[in-house]
């Protein structure tokens, strides 16, 4: 029964974020949306982590496996990808390194004010 409850409020979350996209016609993804909702329901300790601890960890520790689907359908469109293969390659270095210096100066930041 525990586990039902958390598999529901991530879902009820998961369902007001796409229907917030859909109301407002948003560009930012439903998922996205969701993230947003139970980012600041925990930091507002409107959810308390044990609330969905369980099942987050389930879900963080299978985490691979649903990314299988994706890639099966990179490989089935590989002919596609590779007209624009030096693009794709450049654009995910590119992105990668924006991602590690913001997420390492954030990161920086949030310990310094700690301190």
């Amino acid at each position: 029964m525990k586990l039902l409850r958390q598999v529901l409020i991530i879902a009820f979350i998961c369902v007001a974020g796409d229907l917030i996209h859909n109301t407002l016609s948003l560009p930012i993804p439903g998922s996205i949306i969701g993230m947003i909702i139970l980012f600041i329901c925990l930091y507002l300790k409107i959810i308390k982590l044990e609330y969905i601890k369980e099942i987050t960890d389930f879900l963080l520790d299978h985490l691979p496996f649903f990314f299988i689907p994706a890639g099966v359908g990179l490989i089935s469109c590989f002919s596609l990808l590779k007209a624009n293969l030096t693009a794709i390659i450049s654009i995910t270095i590119i992105s990668t390194i924006i991602t590690m210096v913001s997420t390492g100066t954030i990161a920086q930041f949030i310990v310094r004010r700690k301190k």
